[in-house]
């Protein structure tokens, strides 16, 4: 039996629109019913994105320390404990937004049922622990529904990247002995446990989401909205308080100068939201249950963002890489071997696998296979 939980980006999101104004004569004011706004391809091209990212951002309010969504959008989280909207992001099944797919046809031939045996459980990514309160709700629910209906069979909950932390923090809200009920073993895919450089990449100059038709400072202005995105910043307790994240000729910026760097940046409200998720990112005791850590390494990964003098904080920056998928670096993939508890924790790498390509790799699934037909 096995749950799937999604990571930054690997839910479907849709919106409905009743709004008074628009960011461009293109863009809809009003919307007769729910549409799918991520991931549609449709929506993520040139002019058009300017709608997109009204659309999509968040509004943070520094009294109730939340993000509310847009004024007049009202957003929803479309499928959960189906897998149907984790395994494609389109809906239209476009080869692009491909996700949690070969995974759930690799188990089906083994015999599982979707939406029986196996369930996913998308969220609003956008959000980090803290906005997801009603979330863990109905995840603790739907692990005890697919326990019941799989003849009291124990769950395994599947994670991806940001999906990791996610279901750590899930798992500490929950008792020992419930646990010891319900779940079988907690498997993750590219956990990024301390977080990641690219993070503050995306908060100084934005990311083209690996589109060359998309410019990184637009997109930038609905993806520093992101709570979750404050939440990826490096943590303290994977990176020393001496190294350099970010380099400049006047300053450098280690895990203690995050209030600075946004300052600099001209954010403060990433301060804000830092402050607000920092709790869960030094959060990093074991789960308490079985764990089988799996991850890519062998990719450039940035280390360090290096501006040349007089270029920070409006120029682009240059790169230092080191190790790790791609997308999370090696030392926070690697976090899961930290854990000292009575379960086991098996941790398998996977040379030259990038974040999203283990989704995809053959090791990767053969190694699935073989954890449920053991079970």
């Amino acid at each position: 039996m096995e749950v799937k939980v999604p990571g930054d980006g690997g839910s479907q999101v849709e919106a409905k629109l009743h709004k008074d104004r628009v960011v461009h004569y293109l863009c809809e004011k009003t919307t007769q019913d729910f549409f799918n706004i991520w991931l549609n391809m449709e929506l993520l091209v040139p002019l058009v994105i300017d709608c997109w990212i009204d659309n999509m951002r968040l509004v943070y309010d520094n009294v109730t320390r939340m993000s509310s969504n847009s004024k007049g959008v009202e957003i929803r989280i479309p499928g959960f404990g189906n897998t149907t909207s984790v395994e494609w992001l389109d809906p239209s099944e476009a080869s692009p937004g491909a996700y949690f797919k070969d995974i759930a046809n690799a188990l089906v031939a083994l015999g599982y049922e979707r939406n029986v045996s196996l369930r996913g459980a998308p969220y609003d990514f956008r959000k980090a622990p803290n906005g997801n309160g009603e979330y863990f709700v109905r995840l603790k629910a739907l692990v005890e529904e697919t326990y019941g209906i799989n003849d009291n069979q124990r769950v395994i909950i599947l994670a991806h990247s940001m999906g990791g932390p996610m279901s750590l923090h899930f798992l500490h809200s929950q008792s020992k002995s419930w646990k010891d009920k319900y779940i079988r073993a907690l498997v993750t895919l590219s956990g990024a446990w301390g977080g990641s450089v690219k993070a503050l990449k995306v908060f100084a100059v934005g990311d083209n989401l690996g589109s060359y038709v998309l410019r990184e400072s637009i997109l930038r202005e609905e993806q520093i909205t992101s709570p979750s995105l404050a939440w990826l910043m490096p943590s303290s307790l994977f990176w020393n308080p001496d190294e350099i994240l970010i380099q400049t000729d006047e300053k450098n910026y280690t895990t203690k100068d995050f209030k600075e760097f946004f300052e600099a940046i001209d954010y403060p409200v990433g301060w804000e939201m830092r402050k607000d998720v920092e709790k869960y990112s030094v959060e990093f005791q074991a789960p308490d249950v079985e764990v089988h850590c799996l991850h890519g390494f062998g990719v450039d990964t940035i280390n360090r963002l290096v501006y040349k003098p007089g270029t920070f904080p409006d120029g682009y920056p240059g790169f230092l890489y080191g190790d790790g998928d791609g997308t999370v670096n090696k030392r926070s993939l690697e976090g899961c071997l930290n854990w000292k508890q009575k379960e086991k924790v098996y941790h398998q790498t996977f040379s030259s696998l990038d974040h999203t390509g283990i989704l995809h790799d053959e090791r990767v699934l053969s190694y699935l296979q073989s954890i449920v037909t053991n079970m």
